[in-house]
């Protein structure tokens, strides 16, 4: 269900689709986290207690009328009192997600909260944490303690020992956020395992956000030939399969393929990633876009890339997040390590942060066939192949590569291949 859809969708059914996608994540338990959705009425929906998160039918979701009456076949999550308390101190959110996914949970145990200028979006989606004191679960201690801080005006808090909750003017902006929130967690925890993350100051994040596109060229008519169609459907399938692989998020990822010429569609702007529609995807002809969409931000680059580079087909820029424990540490991914790594791989950089904006030809100079990827430090991941499929497969490879890096940095030193031994694979392989 799009965005654009959402209003269409019973409260109930919006739970469902959310705790849905929370579950199938890994970032709650059969029995923890809640989710809840104040409607126009006043009335609050919210998941029940003690029901099984990943078998939940719309019918399971209770209702607390504005009066108190409760309605429904189970009883409301206990923590119901502190969703209501928040709604209370801020009646514009109209949803809050509840829930303990391990990385922001390791944050609340060892009370600390998240930088998020780690990553730009991270701040943009998220903004400032705060942090609410323990209390007992369910009790109205907890719910002043939480409420409190969303008083101030946090969006998203840290519940000391316990997780987190966050809030959003509806339940897909609630989920992004909270999304967003346990990625940056995850990311930094990977980071101290190879160093230390670096972090983006007020006037880069400034910078970031003025290159957000808002005037692009557009066509005076556009048509889709039955191959453009063929791309837009490869285009959606692929990103939902980065969202289901963890190699995207809600509010981050750009993939383009390119069409005749250096003619190429590509993802919009702040679409949501996992339920892209085929009439999102933007096509760019001769520099200028479909009329009344907004491409990509990093579409000038895409376009510089396919025109320096016939043998590239598809791009890729995402955020994986034990890539990107490299990029915030800004620490280089020795793909020396593993054979088939570097076979796919060769030796990938890292760039600059602002080496992705318009006008910095950096990367379109540094990518090709034999360099397919580059680490744009405390930004993203950028992989081209000449097919989507094998830029995708090249993405998996450096994620799973630098997965086993960060895993292994716990258990000692790394033993690289030698010089003699990368010859040897350049001799059978190329």
């Amino acid at each position: 269900m799009s965005e654009r859809n959402l209003n269409l969708l019973h409260p109930r059914d919006q739970i469902i689709m959310i705790i849905n996608r929370i579950y199938k994540k890994g970032l709650t338990t059969t029995s923890g986290g809640n989710i809840s959705i104040m409607d126009s009425n006043g009335d609050m929906w919210v998941t029940p207690s003690g029901v099984d998160k990943g078998s939940l039918k719309p019918t399971d979701i209770m209702c607390v009328k504005a009066g108190g009456e409760i309605v429904g076949p189970h009883t409301p999550s206990m923590e119901y009192p502190f969703h209501k308390a928040i709604y209370a101190a801020r009646p514009d959110l109209k949803s809050v997600v509840h829930a303990h996914p391990p990385a922001l949970v390791a944050f609340s145990i060892v009370r600390q909260i998240p930088n998020t200028n780690v990553i730009p979006q991270v701040k943009r989606v998220c903004g400032p944490i705060g942090y609410a004191k323990y209390h007992i679960p369910g009790s109205s201690k907890l719910g002043d303690s939480i409420s409190e801080q969303f008083k101030l005006g946090f969006d998203s808090v840290i519940m000391e020992n316990h997780g987190a909750v966050v809030g959003g003017s509806d339940v897909i902006k609630a989920y992004e956020r909270f999304e967003t929130l346990e990625f940056s967690c995850r990311t930094l925890i990977n980071a101290k395992n190879v160093g230390t993350p670096y972090f983006l100051t007020e006037e880069q994040l400034d910078l970031f956000e003025a290159k957000i596109p808002v005037n692009f060229s557009q066509m005076e008519s556009v048509s889709h030939p039955s191959d453009e169609k063929e791309i837009r459907l490869l285009i959606r399938d692929m990103v939902r399969r980065a969202c289901d692989q963890g190699l995207m998020m809600s509010t981050y990822g750009t993939v383009s393929v390119r069409w005749k010429g250096n003619d190429f569609l590509i993802t919009p702007t702040d679409a949501i990633r996992w339920d892209i529609q085929l009439n999102d995807i933007v096509q760019i002809q001769d520099g200028k876009c479909e009329p009344s969409k907004i491409p990509s931000r990093s579409t000038w680059m895409h376009q510089k890339i396919y025109e320096m580079h016939p043998s590239i087909n598809a791009i890729i820029i995402t955020q994986p997040e034990n890539l990107m424990a490299y990029g915030v540490t800004h620490r280089k991914l020795d793909v020396r390590t593993i054979p088939e790594s570097w076979i796919f791989l060769q030796d990938m950089e890292n760039v600059e942060f602002g080496s992705q904006f318009e006008g910095v030809m950096t990367i379109p100079k540094m990518v090709s066939k034999e360099n397919p990827g580059v680490i744009i430090e405390n930004d993203s991941v950028l992989m081209t192949g000449n097919s989507l499929l094998q830029a995708f497969d090249r993405l998996e490879v450096a994620e799973f590569s630098a997965k086993s890096l960060v895993m292994g940095a716990s258990l000692g030193d790394f033993a690289p291949m030698n010089a003699a031994e990368i010859e040897e694979l350049k001799r059978v392989f190329f």
